[in-house]
């Protein structure tokens, strides 16, 4: 962390109990997948609903926030500027940095981390509310991020969690990318998180409440469906991973796939390309 970070972010992974797994072949993999994109300008798509997710948490002053899986700061950068003591961690380090490019230009303090979800460089019991986007859901084993939500989180403190669902847009978006380059062997699909009944089982008795919402996000694009596809080819980790092991063929099908899902999905009227996604709203409060 640097000397501009918030007081309350400052050690926060030098006191209590820290999980600190070494490096294996799945946390490498997940590595190499999301720093193999910048994710900026697909982060930006949704910024407008990542702003109403952290609205709803009516966060106060000084609240100490941990974003796990933080990305470019979507949440992180919101809920710095509701005043929050907030700290970001992802496993990749070019997310990280421009985290910080996106807080400053936002006039936000916020402190932001190179780390995993599966072992949050933070201490036992240390923040007040853990939120994720689209984030935490995509670690491998995710049962090991479940006990991280619960173990940095206080007792009565919150963990909020916005995960897609199965059978939305990016559901199908996903669904895409398996078929080419499928999960490691043993690692259940991220979109499991979309469903009540598996967050339910992977928190069990940690948690004293749990209610989970279907809602909506917008992803709105500047461009039109078939260049919003070539726009995730570019810069969303996972379509830049799948491309670059895909054979010729399975590179062409994906990209005429995606360009077909926008297409199919798009509302927008005036030459852009504007997506509905659903997903699932999580708010836990830990026992």
């Amino acid at each position: 962390m640097s000397p501009d970070d918030p007081p309350c972010a400052r050690g926060s992974g030098t006191r209590g109990r820290v999980h600190t797994w070494s490096e294996d072949p799945l946390t490498a993999r997940a590595r190499a997948v999301w720093t193999s994109g910048e994710y900026l300008p697909i982060a930006r798509s949704f910024a407008a609903g990542a702003e109403a997710f952290i609205e709803r948490l009516s966060l106060r002053p000084g609240e100490s926030v941990l974003d796990v899986a933080c990305g470019t700061g979507n949440l992180a950068i919101p809920a710095a500027r509701a005043g929050a003591c907030v700290t970001g961690v992802d496993i990749a380090p070019n997310l990280i940095a421009q985290a910080r490019v996106e807080a400053r230009a936002a006039g936000c303090v916020a402190a932001f981390e190179v780390g995993d979800a599966e072992a949050l460089p933070v201490a036992d019991d240390h923040f007040e509310t853990t939120v994720t986007m689209f984030g935490a859901m995509f670690a491998y084993r995710p049962n090991r991020v479940a006990a991280e939500l619960l173990r940095v989180t206080r007792s009565g403190g919150r963990v909020a969690m916005a995960n897609w669902t199965p059978n939305g847009f990016v559901g199908r978006l996903l669904w895409a990318h398996a078929w080419v380059l499928p999960l490691p062997s043993g690692v259940p699909s991220p979109l499991e998180w979309g469903t009540e009944e598996m967050v339910r089982s992977r928190f069990g008795s940690g948690l004293a409440s749990l209610t989970c919402t279907r809602r909506t996000i917008e992803l709105h694009f500047r461009h039109p469906p078939g260049a919003v596809a070539e726009l995730f080819a570019r810069y969303y980790g996972p379509t830049v991973a799948t491309l670059h092991v895909a054979e010729p063929d399975e590179a062409s099908r994906l990209r005429q796939e995606l360009a077909r899902l926008f297409q199919e999905y798009n509302v927008a009227t005036d030459g852009t390309t504007t997506v509905v996604g659903d997903y699932l709203d999580v708010q836990a409060r830990v026992a």
